[in-house]
């Protein structure tokens, strides 16, 4: 990988290690102000913004569907995709960012975009 696309990646952060997050469920984390809903499903790993853009409450506490690959807020039921943050149900109708993740030797990495220090 050349410089402009770590760049483009950002700056990695160790978040977690790969057994904090247990299948199917979200774990919260907070790094340089963004919070944080670190998914696991299966070996896939999700990283999205925490916080319903309904209604401002953890998303992260809210059930998470292997199947549809979603989230979705406890106290509304609105539903997002982990894939890009769009909404998939009422009554959010604006998207929550998602950012890069990848694990490495049973860690969790977050790629957090420049200038989010």
């Amino acid at each position: 990988m050349d410089k402009s696309q770590e760049q483009a990646l950002g700056r990695k952060v160790r978040v977690l290690g790969i057994d904090d997050v247990p299948d199917g469920e979200a774990r919260r984390v907070e790094v340089e102000g963004h919070k944080i809903a670190v998914v696991r499903i299966g070996e896939e790993l999700y990283a999205i913004g925490d916080m319903c853009s309904h209604a401002n409450y953890s998303l992260s506490e809210g059930p998470v569907d292997p199947e549809e690959i979603t989230i979705e807020c406890w106290k509304h039921g609105a539903q997002f995709s982990l894939c890009d943050g769009i909404p998939v149900s009422l009554p959010a109708t604006q998207p929550v960012p998602v950012f890069k993740i990848e694990s490495s030797e049973n860690s969790i990495y977050l790629h957090m975009p420049e200038g989010s220090e």
